[in-house]
């Protein structure tokens, strides 16, 4: 279902928890790391399609979630013609989407990346709300961005933790990924069973690579799907 432009309508999602860090999901065997996101089905308002994606990416019901903020706007991405269907070029463009930002009132175990038989994630963290977009497929920084800017006003302030400054906001969204001193995993993250140093949550199942930088390419390549 396009519109009249070419882009498809979309809608992507920012899950807090109660420290104000964000669902950082790892694509199904990629190296790629982004928030959830789908397609609305035709008869859908965003709202129904932002539940309905909830729980097929990540396993939660809107008794998990509280909704804090939406998008104003659509905000726009193009898609580059190699990341096309060939069936699919000259008449599609790209992805229009409006952004939730939501609350989690559940617990972490309500999380489920296998809700569904055509899962999207094998891995996932809690991460600082400006996430790194160097782990991000390069044409969906940008959204990333406007869409983390418009909705951060919105996150809730845990003893002075989140900050929104634009110094801090740079940092994270253009500076890459923070470096940790050994072993720091703390309060942002949780280890990986058997992984040195890791601090990832992974269900049962699912690998994990430590640096999810070496094969953007790859990941690329995956994003046809669900582009």
């Amino acid at each position: 279902m396009l519109d009249r432009d070419g882009f498809r309508p979309n809608v992507g999602i920012i899950l807090l928890n109660q420290r104000s860090q964000v669902f950082w999901g790892k694509r199904i065997r990629t190296h790629s790391w982004q928030f959830p996101q789908g397609g609305i089905d035709r008869g859908e308002n965003p709202e129904q399609a932002m539940f309905r994606e909830l729980h097929e990416e990540v396993g939660l019901r809107p008794q998990h979630v509280q909704v804090l903020a939406r998008t104003r706007d659509w905000l726009r991405y193009e898609v580059p013609d190699r990341f096309i269907r060939r069936d699919a070029r000259g008449h599609y463009k790209g992805q229009k989407q409006i952004w939730f930002l939501l609350q989690l009132v559940g617990h972490d175990w309500d999380l489920n990346l296998r809700a569904t038989d055509h899962p999207e994630f094998d891995a996932w963290r809690w991460n600082d709300y400006w996430v790194p977009l160097d782990v991000v497929v390069e044409f969906k920084r940008g959204v990333y961005e406007m869409a983390l800017t418009e909705l951060s006003r919105f996150v809730p302030r845990v003893d002075n933790r989140f900050e929104a400054r634009p110094d801090h906001r740079n940092r994270y969204l253009r500076g890459g990924m923070r470096q940790r001193d050994p072993g720091e995993a703390g309060e942002h993250g949780m280890h990986a069973a058997g992984i040195p140093g890791a601090s990832f949550e992974l269900p049962p199942g699912a690998t994990f690579e430590p640096d999810p930088q070496t094969s953007l390419a790859a990941a690329s390549r995956n994003e046809k799907h669900d582009l």
